[in-house]
């Protein structure tokens, strides 16, 4: 298992909506790419939370899974 599946694991098991800062670190991408991709329409479901946006984890892994080219990766 690598470090992404414990980081999922874990955001599961406490609390599985992340901010844009954590979400963006867990798919390994710069705050700003993410903003990026999030404005495009582009990026991971999100939900507004007061003034905040919160991402849940298995959106991200969702659109993680299906954003992907290339080769076969499981």
């Amino acid at each position: 298992m690598d470090d992404s599946d414990k980081r999922a694991r874990l955001a599961r098991q406490t609390n599985p909506f992340l901010t844009m800062k954590q979400a963006a670190f867990h798919l390994g991408l710069s705050l700003r790419s993410f903003q990026r991709l999030q404005a495009a329409g582009t990026g991971p479901r999100g939900r507004r939370h007061g003034r905040s946006w919160r991402f849940h984890i298995d959106d991200i892994e969702a659109w993680s899974r299906d954003s992907g080219t290339g080769g076969e990766h499981d």
